[in-house]
């Protein structure tokens, strides 16, 4: 049986990448005629070689870079509510194994086999990002998928990302289900928090950090905790329900600080946490100036390289970073350093903290190299897709 999907043809010699496994074709790899730039973005097509020979079903973008997004190597598979809900139905089978509570990243794009999309679970509510035009096209054939798989209570659609405009999508966020006027509770690892699923940053909660988080807990016991760029108070409330002597958490949002003073009270644990509106690196230098030394020092900053061109800046704003943060780490102490910018390669990364000990004439040893939870895979093929690097280590 046909899908009836119309054909697009690699041009000749660029098909061995994707036919090997690699999951996108590039505009400058593809057939690009004229009927081919007719057709809607995002619509499904059969990718073919120059030969005609069958690579599998793609959603067909002819105005992105990545033109066409494999997303089954079956060329006769249909893409509809059933398919989508079975490809959720394996992600949820995989996370139920991984995890005792319902609060995770239940689909992490291609890793998932669901090219551009992105949905975090917090128990009954989910967050969802459509970052691609195909999966931006099959809105309403995935809301029905995630109701039958899930029946949420409160759907939000956070497409306020900036790669949909890379896709040649609107930007904006929209809540298609229940009420998200309220942030929701999440648990990890027996640990309460809140997430704001309509205002927050990216989908409102940072699942990748979550293993990150309880390692450097378990180093926190009657430690003084200094956590920047603290967002909700991850690592912060996870440092102070393990007993943490006492946790700062600085961050620039009063708004992200707020739900993190809740959740400290929700674990009982408040009248050990303190919480500091105020810019990192300034508030870094301020307490570096004072004296201020900590048993164990995160530094968990948003994106400072968002694409190439930014990297030589990106790489001193780290330097910056892991400079202060080390100087603000007590002899002995440990310090968590990480980056979730798919620029800065591991490689750079770990020289940058080479580089820092060196200035600071500083042994240590690394404990710990980590990337994202389990819940957030990385595509055989698309290494940039591990993001994270994060280190920990023990200074002297």
């Amino acid at each position: 049986m046909s899908n009836g999907y119309p054909q697009i043809r690699l041009l000749p010699g660029r098909h061995k990448r994707v036919a090997g496994g690699h999951p996108w074709a590039y505009s400058n790899e593809l057939d690009m005629t004229d009927e081919a730039r007719a057709l809607p973005p995002g619509g499904l097509v059969i990718l073919t070689t120059h030969a005609g020979e069958a690579v599998g079903v793609a959603g067909f973008n002819p105005h992105s870079l990545i033109a066409a997004r494999l997303i089954d190597r079956r060329p006769k598979a249909i893409v509809d509510t059933d398919y989508l809900a079975g490809r959720l139905r394996r992600c949820l089978e995989m996370r139920e194994r991984l995890y005792d509570a319902p609060c995770y990243r239940l689909v992490h794009a291609e890793a998932d086999g669901l090219p551009g999309l992105v949905v975090d679970r917090f128990g009954d509510a989910v967050a969802v990002q459509l970052n691609a035009a195909m999966m931006d096209r099959q809105r309403d054939a995935l809301l029905a998928a995630l109701e039958a798989v899930l029946a949420p209570r409160i759907v939000v659609l956070r497409n306020d990302s900036p790669v949909r405009r890379l896709e040649g999508l609107k930007t904006g966020v929209e809540t298609v289900g229940g009420d998200a006027s309220e942030p929701v509770e999440l648990s990890e690892y027996g640990v309460r928090f809140l997430a704001d699923l309509a205002g927050g940053q990216k989908t409102g909660w940072f699942y990748d950090q979550r293993d990150n988080r309880r390692f450097m807990a378990s180093l926190a016991r009657d430690a003084g905790v200094l956590d920047v760029y603290s967002h909700t108070g991850g690592f912060a409330i996870h440092a102070a329900a393990a007993g943490a002597r006492a946790v700062v958490a600085v961050d620039k949002s009063a708004a992200s600080l707020a739900l993190a003073e809740q959740a400290a009270e929700r674990n009982g644990c408040g009248e050990r946490c303190s919480f500091v509106k105020a810019d990192a690196f300034n508030e870094m230098e301020r307490l570096a100036a004072a004296g201020e030394r900590y048993e164990v020092v995160v530094a968990d900053p948003p994106a400072f390289i968002k694409a190439k061109k930014d990297l030589k800046a990106g790489i001193k704003g780290y330097r910056k970073m892991m400079r202060l943060a080390a100087r603000l780490t007590a002899p002995g102490g440990y310090l968590f350093v990480a980056s979730c910018s798919h620029n800065m390669t591991a490689e750079l990364f770990d020289e940058q903290m080479r580089k820092t000990l060196s200035d600071a004439n500083r042994t240590a040893r690394i404990l710990r190299r980590s990337g994202a939870a389990a819940d957030h895979p990385t595509h055989p093929w698309l290494p940039e897709s591990g993001y994270l690097k994060a280190l920990a280590l023990q200074l002297d």
